[in-house]
């Protein structure tokens, strides 16, 4: 990368972190802690949101770091395992830690979550919690039910009006179960024709198959994250079916549709944040931050995805709020902090978390676009909100 280019991408980032002086060479590294899932089941997304946090890293140091102090994100593998993230988020709020980034999925967050009751504050990385508005857990990005309601708004469109369904047994499963039940109500004219399980543990779902398949479906959303959506779409491609197929933003990674490519659906849809569809964004503010976010991984040849657009507001957010109340806040100090900004443009869209709180972003954000595989990439086929582009 040129010097002149690092100079220009230093400069648009600072419409999202303000400039400061650079950070001195003596000056004590500031930590920051993050829990991920880089090893176990959700790996596809740990791994991911590892290097993203490794991206903002480099970029905020190349702007100053935080108050002249460089910064470090220290991460911490999890597993994919709640009883080994309450361990790990048990050392560093022993250590003091006043913020904690992760961890990647919805039933390790909320183990973590249980004991954060008072601080530290804690930014899960999953969409699939729902945190207790006022307290110190915020969760990343366009929640479950708002993805889940733009699709269904897609779907109703599109004249899919008999879903089966099919989650895992886990709190991301459970998670999403309701948010189907809650959108597709809602969208009118709908009806759940078959409600599968599976656990993640299964290698099999060919009898859930079976019974989608006699239900007369006309669409199906598999919803799991990280390796178990491999069992459900083996057994799709194993069973002959060939419906259109939703699945969570969690599984929209580069890494996953190469690996899944043999058996992928040939019709597959995710709900996502509007970093997947640059195109359907009006020039503004959300734009230019999304153009930020595609152009610091395009510039060190990564191509980013649905994982790395989850660690990055949530980094730069905590990130700007020790920028503003310095190293030395309180878990409280920046947990009201967070809870107060408005129009805080990011990957994900612009940021109010007084309208909504704990998380920021909603259905006005989701946009549904269909994994290309001619080009490799996500397609838009939908407006932000839902509406069909044609």
């Amino acid at each position: 990368m040129s010097r002149f280019h690092l100079r220009v991408l230093a400069f648009a980032t600072a419409t999202l972190l303000a400039v400061v002086p650079p950070a001195s060479r003596a000056a004590d590294p500031f930590e920051i802690n993050a829990i991920l899932s880089e090893t176990g089941a959700a790996a596809f997304l740990g791994k991911e949101e590892a290097r993203s946090l490794g991206v903002v890293e480099d970029l905020v140091n190349r702007m100053g770091g935080i108050n002249r102090r460089p910064v470090k994100i220290v991460i911490h593998d999890d597993q994919s395992n709640p009883q080994v993230a309450v361990q790990l988020l048990n050392d560093v709020m022993a250590k003091g830690a006043t913020v904690v980034l992760g961890s990647s999925i919805a039933a390790v967050c909320n183990a973590m979550g249980a004991l954060v009751k008072t601080g530290p504050v804690q930014y899960c990385l999953s969409p699939g919690i729902h945190p207790t508005d006022g307290g110190y857990v915020f969760s990343v990005s366009i929640s479950t039910a708002d993805l889940l309601s733009a699709a269904a708004k897609y779907f109703a469109a599109r004249g899919w009006n008999k879903i089966a369904i099919i989650t895992s047994n886990d709190a991301t499963g459970q998670d999403a179960e309701r948010g189907i039940d809650a959108a597709f109500n809602a969208a009118g004219g709908e009806t759940i024709v078959s409600r599968e399980h599976f656990n993640t543990t299964d290698i099999s779902v060919a009898a859930q198959m079976a019974q989608i398949k006699a239900s007369g479906a006309q669409a199906i959303i598999a919803w799991s994250s990280g390796t178990p959506i491999a069992t459900i779409f083996r057994g799709i491609n194993e069973s002959g079916i060939a419906l259109p197929i939703l699945t969570t933003s969690a599984n929209a990674t580069y890494a996953q549709m190469k690996a899944y490519a043999d058996f992928l659906p040939k019709e597959l849809y995710f709900s996502v944040p509007p970093a997947m569809a640059p195109d359907q964004l009006p020039n503004g503010p959300v734009k230019r931050a999304v153009n930020i976010y595609l152009d610091a991984f395009k510039n060190i040849g990564i191509r980013p995805d649905s994982s790395q657009a989850l660690a990055w507001d949530a980094s730069l957010i905590v990130i700007d709020a020790y920028r503003k109340l310095g190293t030395n806040a309180t878990s409280a100090q920046i947990r009201d902090y967070i809870a107060g900004l408005r129009g805080w443009p990011g990957a994900a869209g612009s940021y109010d978390f007084r309208a909504i709180p704990q998380r920021g972003v909603g259905t006005t954000n989701a946009v549904v676009a269909r994994w290309d595989r001619a080009k490799d990439t996500w397609s838009a086929v939908s407006r932000l909100g839902g509406e069909p582009l044609r």
